[in-house]
């Protein structure tokens, strides 16, 4: 097995160019600069000291580059996980305290080593237990948190709270206390990045500025408000006014180390911390693929465990918290030029000089321009749009993500994540514990089967096909057994069934006992089971019982072939065309004894 599917820089690194290089270093400048003041802003959100953002983004973009499998991620803090980072941490002690840092360093190592150990069992799949609807409406939800939680410092009051009831209760408290200085400079700062995002790349544009080198500088708007603020602040002696400020930000890089093992405290974040790493993997992974569609490349999902895994432990080996591939710097990195993971480890060093060099710059950085870069950031994440659509689509996937909204909203993160992936498995046990059937029959002039209620179709007088849409499992079969019951009291001239199963891709012991049953039971009645159209590998799975001994019919490879073998007549008038037909809706001829039953399998 080659080596280079465990260390992809093995593959890229072989064709590294000098071009490549370059494009690499352009790239990795453009995302320092935008991640210097994302990462102390994703560190507040966190309620975590400001440096630990950045620690959060110089080892994990090393370690990813060697790990892992997309060419434009960019790996570090994202919003979400701050979020989550900081509402599991608060449980164990006081943001910003000792025990609070060391809890958000448990928290990485935790769902660093869950990832890695996922990864190493290939089990990417697991992803797929949250459904689109799902993580949307956490997303929304989760934005709507975070950009209430930001308010506090863009009106420079005191405010607390997991959910978003909680945290508008103590903004409406607080009110009163607004500090005048700080509201403007955090308006202003709003109204600039939300002025930069949408118009100033149509500005530079109408100025003549090409396509590429517009689209970066609209991005790096929160770079431009920073040095404005940090002017303002200093020319003008706000922070005497009671303006926040970041104030002092160690100059030093993060000291590699394992934190206390306290048995109590690791088993009390292994929950939160098992919830961080599928959320962290599905939104790498779902802007991973994005990027790589753009490019025609590919990315391997359980190699990805592997390298978020590996960067989210080596990020709380080197003070750092959980991080994942976020999808506004990864954006920034692909419009830039990045061609390989190497330009992540250039940003890294990058970083790693600002932590050195350029801290003291930020000392009069105002925390209300941290709070406008997330909450920019985050509204863009809320998509209403989304919920009206599911909306419309599906009431079943609306209802995981109306109740993924409500109790995140309501609850806080954790117990919002948790309803969403609970409710879709129960609404996808319910919907498959009743699943689609339809009666059949031939059209008129064809070999073809169609649904009784829809087209016109001829049915033969004793023969009844009920075309199975689902597989049968332990939560379907039992409403297949009972359908069978209802036909044979309303068919006593029934002599065969014929279970059609082109959709059915699996059988489980509980479907095999329920088609046992049927079987049983149509023979007591002196009528026959029959199937059609089995797939070969649910084929072989009813070979390995007794039931294709015991089946009283015959199990035949095409529809047409098992009315043709049961009923020649009926299937050759109907080929022909010169058969009566039944037209949809109406009860398939010739027995009156089915009326009702037709609008069952719609």
């Amino acid at each position: 097995m080659k080596l280079s599917r465990y260390l992809p820089i093995l593959d890229w690194g072989r064709r590294y160019t000098g071009q490549t290089l370059v494009s690499d270093l352009n790239a990795a400048l453009i995302v320092t600069i935008m991640l210097i003041p994302q990462s102390l802003a994703y560190a507040m959100l966190a309620g975590l000291p400001p440096q630990v953002g950045l620690y959060a983004s110089i080892l994990p973009l090393i370690v990813y580059a060697l790990f892992g499998t997309s060419r434009q991620l960019a790996v570090g803090p994202v919003a979400i996980l701050s979020l989550m980072t900081a509402a599991a941490a608060s449980r164990i002690a006081a943001p910003g305290s000792p025990a609070y840092v060391e809890a958000a360093l448990v928290l990485a190592l935790l769902s660093g080593a869950i990832l890695l150990v996922m990864g190493l069992l290939r089990m990417g799949f697991l992803a797929n237990f949250l459904s689109h609807p799902v993580v949307s409406g956490f997303i929304t939800a989760s934005g709507l948190i975070i950009a209430a939680s930001q308010l506090k410092h863009i009106l420079g009051v005191q405010a607390e709270g997991h959910n978003l009831f909680s945290q508008l209760f103590s903004l409406a408290r607080d009110l009163p206390r607004t500090n005048i200085p700080t509201l403007v400079i955090g308006l202003a700062s709003l109204a600039f990045l939300a002025w930069a995002r949408s118009g100033l790349k149509p500005l530079l544009r109408s100025l003549g500025v090409p396509e590429t080198p517009a689209t970066l500088v609209s991005r790096a708007g929160p770079v431009f408000a920073v040095i404005a603020s940090i002017v303002a602040v200093t020319a003008l002696g706000l922070a005497d006014r009671g303006v926040r400020i970041l104030g002092d930000v160690p100059r030093d890089l993060p000291a590699l180390g394992i934190p206390r093992f306290d048995a109590d405290v690791w088993a009390q974040l292994a929950g939160s911390a098992a919830l961080i790493a599928l959320i962290g993997f599905v939104e790498s992974v779902s802007v991973g693929r994005t990027l790589a569609a753009k490019k025609r490349q590919r990315i391997d999902a359980n190699q990805e465990l592997v390298a978020l895994g590996a960067a989210s432990l080596s990020s709380g080996l080197s003070s750092g918290y959980p991080v994942t591939g976020g999808l506004a710097r990864s954006a920034v990195n692909l419009d830039a030029g990045a061609e390989t993971p190497a330009a992540g480890a250039f940003t890294a060093i990058g970083i790693a000089l600002a932590t050195l060099f350029l801290t003291p710059f930020l000392y009069n950085l105002p925390q209300a321009v941290l709070a406008a870069t997330i909450i920019i950031a985050v509204l863009s994440l809320v998509n209403l749009k989304e919920v009206v659509k599911v909306w419309r689509f599906s009431k079943t996937d609306f209802a995981a993500m109306g109740g993924t909204i409500t109790v995140t909203l309501s609850f806080g993160v954790e117990w919002g994540i948790t309803t969403g992936v609970v409710l879709s498995l129960f609404l996808h046990l319910y919907n498959t514990s009743r699943p689609h059937f339809a009666i059949v029959g031939q059209v008129p002039g064809s070999q073809h089967f169609r649904n009784v209620n829809r087209h016109p179709v001829v049915v033969p007088d004793a023969i009844l096909t009920i075309r199975v849409d689902e597989s049968l499992y332990f939560a379907s079969a039992n409403f297949l057994e009972e359908t069978a019951a209802q036909i044979l009291a309303n068919r006593p001239d029934l002599k065969h069934l014929i279970l059609m199963c082109p959709a059915v891709n699996r059988i489980d012991a509980s479907g095999l006992e329920s088609l046992e049953a049927i079987n049983r039971r149509l023979d007591d009645a002196g009528a026959k089971l029959h199937l059609s159209e089995v797939k070969g590998p649910v084929m072989d799975a009813l070979k390995r019982s007794h039931f294709p001994a015991e089946l009283t019919g015959k199990v035949y490879l095409h529809q047409f072939e098992a009315i043709r073998d049961l009923d020649p007549d009926c299937a050759a008038a109907a080929l022909s065309g010169s058969a009566p037909t039944t037209e949809p809706g109406a009860t398939p001829c010739p027995s009156q004894r089915l009326a009702g039953m037709a609008a069952v399998w719609k």
